[in-house]
């Protein structure tokens, strides 16, 4: 991370809760997946150029403290009312600390993602008003969403403070549309290809996953 103008909420569950959906493995290999994707997605955030520092709200803060060694690093504790609501904390406490900066959150199963997929697309933001990344405390705009490559859901989300309003979960593409928000669709396929089931595992394989998720691929391999 550098003194880039964005600061990313990434919302993280314990890896023993994590991706259940991945198909017929063993628990402790869904764990170590979850925890892998976490940390791939951590990195391509600290590579990034235009990001300035990271909030990771969760529900196991302990976990989460392992993902990031940053000092602009921030812990946030999940409040348990689901998706949004962590982000809604997470933003509040971003806000505190970095009001003049901007906050979009993120999905933490992006294991393709790389650091300069995300400056392609926060420079693009940067760009799109006078002010650029710096913002006066409350400024508004129209909020942005990262359309998954299935179509249906979201894997970035990004308003001003006043209008911060995730709408994650099920069929939350059409949600955040139907908010307002427009779509982002020159963007790299990486940040499109959120992991939840063993087809969209394939995909990211494919696109190129980050150094943990391969080691976790190669360590689940050597198990079977």
């Amino acid at each position: 991370m550098s003194a880039g103008g964005w600061v990313v909420l990434l919302p993280v569950k314990s890896p023993q809760q994590g991706k259940s959906r991945l198909g017929a493995i063993a628990d402790d290999d869904r764990a170590l997946l979850a925890d892998a994707f976490a940390r791939d997605t951590v990195r391509a955030c600290e590579e990034a150029a235009s990001v300035r520092a990271l909030v990771i709200v969760s529900d196991d803060l302990d976990f989460a403290a392992t993902l990031s060694d940053a000092a602009s690093t921030l812990l946030c504790a999940d409040p348990g009312d689901g998706l949004n609501a962590a982000l809604r904390a997470a933003a509040a406490l971003a806000r505190a600390h970095h009001p003049q900066r901007r906050a979009v959150a993120l999905l933490a199963d992006l294991p393709a993602l790389r650091g300069e997929h995300l400056d392609v697309v926060l420079g693009a933001l940067a760009a799109d008003g006078p002010e650029g990344t710096e913002r006066a405390e409350g400024a508004e705009g129209t909020a942005h969403v990262v359309i998954d490559a299935d179509g249906t859901g979201t894997t970035l989300y990004t308003a001003g403070w006043d209008a911060f309003d995730p709408r994650f979960g099920a069929g939350s593409a059409a949600r955040h549309r139907a908010a307002g928000a427009r779509d982002l669709t020159s963007v790299p396929a990486a940040l499109r290809r959120d992991v939840d089931d063993a087809a969209s595992l394939a995909d990211a394989i494919a696109l190129g996953v980050g150094e943990a998720t391969a080691r976790a691929l190669r360590t689940i391999a050597e198990r079977s």
